[in-house]
């Protein structure tokens, strides 16, 4: 079932992500997967000095078969990494990108 592999390859990628140390703070990187609803969030979590972390590095949801990227905190782009894993290009929505500038991106456009 192709759902289920989305739902593999993403957990996959994040948690190949989660699994990088940062050079600085005291923080870790925390997965939170919801297979029931397909939410799919890395979330650093911590001190870095005398300041609180606390925030979301990638969201992504599985909405009818495709992975809409919520949010994308990483350098080079997490759809990279989940088109590696085989995730198709058109099966991929730069959900934090405008619905009028996603027709130019090369992935899908909802």
């Amino acid at each position: 079932m192709v759902l289920e592999k989305y739902r593999q390859i993403v957990e996959k990628v994040l948690s190949d992500y989660a699994a990088v140390p940062y050079a600085h703070g005291d923080f870790k990187t925390e997965r939170v997967f919801d297979r029931n609803h397909d939410h799919y969030l890395l979330v650093n979590v911590g001190w870095n000095n005398k300041r609180r972390v606390h925030g979301c590095i990638i969201h992504i949801d599985i909405i009818d078969g495709k992975l809409w990227i919520q949010r994308d905190g990483t350098e080079q782009g997490i759809a990279l990494d989940l088109e590696e894993a085989g995730i198709p290009k058109e099966h991929i929505v730069l959900g934090f990108r405008e619905p009028e500038i996603r027709q130019y991106t090369g992935y899908a456009i909802a």
